[in-house]
Order: structure tokens, then sequence, then C-alpha cells
């Protein structure tokens, strides 16, 4: 009995993936989707890396980029969409490269958008920056200011991806106030 309630989800997921590549259906696709979630959400919680991801992006967040990805590959027929094991393999892939991605983003912050990325830019950058830490009193506070200035990151983020440093708002808040008023009171060189 459950040997054929498997074939018949495939054969279902097989032509909801066959709508979805010909006739670009999205209730099909939502359908698709849906029935696989769990699934996805069970590959996130075994995943390696997944508990510092999901530190940085939400475990529905990921989920849905493993699907765009996905929905994007069958629709323009990159992946077989009448291969359900091609399309499950894909859809992991896809998970796994939302994993790696959140990873890199956040331990390279700012390399798409720092203005000083090259040369002498790069120069003033790091003197700036040694500048600022030699202001700063103590190794906590030179932490809270490269996650909040380096890294762009916001009082909640910063609690919720490093629990062992940071573990309340508040103190986060009145630190960076701390670290602002000094850096206000001194005169620039």
């Amino acid at each position: 009995m459950r040997q054929d309630v498997d074939e018949t989800l495939m054969v279902s997921y097989v032509e909801s993936l066959r709508r979805v590549s010909r006739e670009g259906d999205l209730q099909a696709w939502a359908a698709f989707q849906q029935s696989l979630e769990r699934t996805v959400l069970t590959w996130l919680h075994e995943h390696p890396d997944s508990q510092a991801a999901c530190c940085l992006q939400s475990e529905k967040h990921l989920v849905s980029l493993a699907f765009e990805r996905l929905q994007q590959a069958v629709v323009q027929r990159q992946v077989p969409s009448e291969i359900l094991s091609v399309v499950l393999v894909y859809l992991r892939a896809s998970l796994n490269g939302a994993i790696l991605e959140a990873l890199r983003v956040f331990s390279h912050p700012g390399v798409a958008s720092n203005s000083w990325s090259v040369g002498q830019d790069c120069l003033e950058s790091s003197a700036i920056w040694d500048r600022l830490q030699a202001l700063l009193s103590n190794e906590r506070e030179r932490r809270l200011a490269y996650l909040l200035y380096h890294c762009e990151l916001e009082p909640p983020e910063i609690v919720r991806c490093c629990p062992n440093e940071w573990s309340d708002i508040h103190e986060v808040t009145r630190l960076r106030n701390v670290i602002l008023k000094r850096l206000m009171n001194k005169p620039n060189r």
C-alpha cells in the first residue's frame, strides 16, 4: 500500500513539474512546493552548516531560495522535469547553494558594495579602521564596532547571529551608544 502511495505522489510531482515547465502553471508549482517543503526543511536541519546559516537567514527564506532556483531551472528547461530523482538532487543542491551563499555573504560582508575595495581607497579604509580601533577601550567594543560598521549588522541581527557573545539587545544598543559618543568626542587627525 505504501509503495502505491509513493508511486502516486511521484506521478503527481512529475505531472506538476511538467505543467510548470510547459505551461508556466503557478498553481501546479505551489502544490509541488508545498508538498516538498517538509522534506527540504529536513535537509536543511541535517546540513552541517544549518545552524550558522539560520542565524543569518530564516529557515523559510533559505527553503524559498532553494525552490526559486529549482523553479527557474525547470522553466528554463535546465533540469529534466520528468525525472523526479534529478529534480530532487537539483533541489537539494539548490538548498546547499542557498546555505553557502548566506554564509559567504556574512563572512565577506560588503564585498559587492564596498567602495573601499581597491588601491588607495583600501589603504584609506585600513587607516580609518586603525584609528577607530585605537579610540575603543577594549576588545569587546572593537568586536561590536566591527559587527556594526564593517558587517553592517543591526543590534537584533547581532544578538541573533552571535548569541554566545551578545545575548541582550539592550546591551548591544547601550554599547553602540558608548562607541558613538567616544567617536564624536575625539577630534579628527
